[in-house]
């Protein structure tokens, strides 16, 4: 099978070389070409024109946005451009888009002959290169048992398929507001156990090492011991995923409170944000940052604790 990938960012690349890796025969465009410098030296091939693509069996896409999406699919030279004479046979998109965005993409893809799959992931670059990353898929099925094996050497973590349609869309969504309230509530009894005396780092190990750790608190853990904040998820884009899961909630008619009340903690970061020097970059950090607003609420003085704490991510 003919394999065409764009897109090498933070998740691309670690993605496409697990499938280079794999002994998958890849062919990658990226609109930075020395970003996909590091595939060609393990052995795939890098084209000169996202056209050249447009022969591939099945394409993966692992973008910024809907709209470089679209632009790859339907742009000046776009893969299912309505005047080309070779389309791909199946596209699977692995970035994080709008639910809308992905059905209208749907519906231009499908009426051109292109299967569409959705497949957005979970994990960051270190769970790619741990084996970590997991992925749920929605579309045609029988385009995905034609590629289930395909991703299964980038997601070891695991490839669920959820239906047709954008339903994989949604389980990210779902993720998103449960990612939400874990951290939010991972940050509260951190700092009550602070508070009566209990230095961050050993109730943090403790947690992490009973039944109710997770990849996902082992791997924040480090930066809310030692208030290290580098970005790999923003309060911005934290904020907008549960309120996209909010609006889906009104439309179901499924009841939240719990999330509700995540989402005004959160907002209240928002507030506390505007009190910096910077308030862009400082909503640029993670949203591990979140423990800084909830500790002035709570009266505590935070500090570096100074400790190296495990990550989850050691070989």
């Amino acid at each position: 099978m003919e394999i065409g990938w764009i897109g090498v960012g933070r998740m691309g690349l670690p993605m496409a070389t697990r499938l280079v890796k794999a002994g998958h025969k890849l062919k990658v465009w990226n609109r930075t070409r020395a970003k996909a410098e590091p595939l060609a030296a393990l052995g795939a091939v890098i084209v000169d024109r996202m056209e050249d693509l447009r022969h591939a069996n099945v394409l993966f896409t692992m973008l910024a946005t809907g709209h470089d999406l679209e632009e790859v699919c339907f742009g000046t030279f776009g893969l299912a451009d309505s005047g080309a004479q070779k389309r791909p046979r199946i596209i699977v998109d692995c970035s994080t888009i709008g639910l809308d965005e992905s059905k209208a993409i749907r519906e231009k893809l499908t009426a051109r002959g292109v299967h569409y799959l959705a497949a957005p992931v979970s994990g960051n670059p270190q769970c790619v290169v741990a084996g970590l990353l997991s992925t749920v898929v929605s579309g045609p099925r029988s385009a995905f048992d034609m590629v289930e094996a395909i991703m299964r050497d980038y997601a070891l973590g695991g490839v669920s398929y959820a239906g047709e349609g954008d339903l994989s869309r949604i389980c990210k969504i779902a993720h998103n507001v449960f990612l939400a309230g874990v951290i939010e509530h991972l940050i509260e009894v951190t700092l009550l156990a602070q508070k009566a005396g209990v230095p961050r780092h050993a109730f943090l190990n403790f947690i992490n090492g009973s039944v109710l750790g997770s990849v996902f608190t082992t791997y924040k853990s480090p930066g809310l011991v030692n208030l290290d904040f580098p970005a790999t998820f923003t309060p911005t884009l934290l904020r907008k995923d549960i309120d996209l899961g909010l609006a889906a909630a009104r439309e179901l008619g499924v009841p939240m409170p719990g999330t509700v009340a995540v989402r005004e903690v959160l907002q209240a970061h928002f507030g506390v944000a505007q009190t910096k020097a910077d308030p862009d970059a400082y909503l640029a950090q993670d949203f591990n940052t979140l423990i800084e607003t909830m500790a002035l609420h709570a009266g505590i003085t935070l500090t570096p604790e100074n400790v190296q704490m495990p990550t989850g991510f050691e070989i």
